[in-house]
């Protein structure tokens, strides 16, 4: 079997400087977090474009939202700058439509979040709607609801069956580090890898954990080591 590559992303981009750090690392894409109930990473929407002004094409730019309505998500990836808008709490299918009026030919991508094995009836609602899903370890009807960030694993044999039953890229997340994600790669098959907490020190990213982390998914990639 030929190798096939996995693409990565560098989530909860704090500074220019992680953005630049991440893009020289070599991700496909850096992911930029508006205002969340809970969870790490979030800051300003002022730097929030910034940042995202200064990512070079063809890095894609992220924004993480917490909203709900395709007016308020809308309004918020516009404000952004960015080319994909992550959502990462469940929404009404009847949403999408409105979002493809309001934001067209930017990217859409879904967050599922792998709870139980009802997250693969979830999944398989939001892929035709979507442009790619997003499956994390969040606890999105908690008290306070926990939309990512949250640096525990799931069960990777639910995120393998997402895979199995749905047509869309699929981003896996959710407690990926440099020591676990060739398991990951080997145990779901995902498009790409999204990482956050696994590569940041005293809430900062950290070059020597992403470096890591970028040589185990060429590892993996080059021993064809996933489903």
């Amino acid at each position: 079997m030929s190798a096939a590559r996995i693409r990565l992303k560098v989530c909860c981009i704090s500074s220019l400087a992680e953005a630049r750090l991440a893009v020289a690392a070599g991700a496909d894409a850096v992911g930029l977090v508006g205002p969340m109930p809970s969870g790490a990473g979030v800051i300003d929407a002022g730097l929030i474009r910034a940042i995202a002004v200064t990512v070079p094409p063809p890095v894609a730019r992220f924004l993480l939202t917490s909203a709900a309505t395709a007016d308020e998500i809308a309004a918020a990836t516009a404000a952004a700058g960015v080319d994909t808008v992550q959502i990462v709490r469940p929404i009404a299918p009847e949403q999408y439509p409105a979002l493809r009026r309001r934001l067209p030919g930017r990217r859409l991508v879904q967050v599922v979040h792998v709870e139980n094995a009802s997250a693969v009836d979830a999944a398989r609602r939001y892929a035709p709607l979507a442009d790619a899903l997003l499956l994390d370890s969040g606890r999105p009807h908690a008290p306070t609801a926990e939309l990512g960030g949250t640096g525990r694993v799931h069960d990777w044999r639910i995120s393998r069956a997402i895979v199995a039953a749905v047509d869309k890229p699929v981003f896996l997340a959710g407690g990926i580090n440099p020591g676990n994600v060739a398991a990951a790669i080997a145990a779901v098959g995902p498009y790409a890898i999204d990482i956050c907490s696994g590569v940041r020190v005293d809430n900062r990213l950290d070059e020597a954990r992403l470096t890591a982390l970028v040589a185990a998914i060429g590892a993996a990639a080059r021993a064809g080591d996933h489903p």
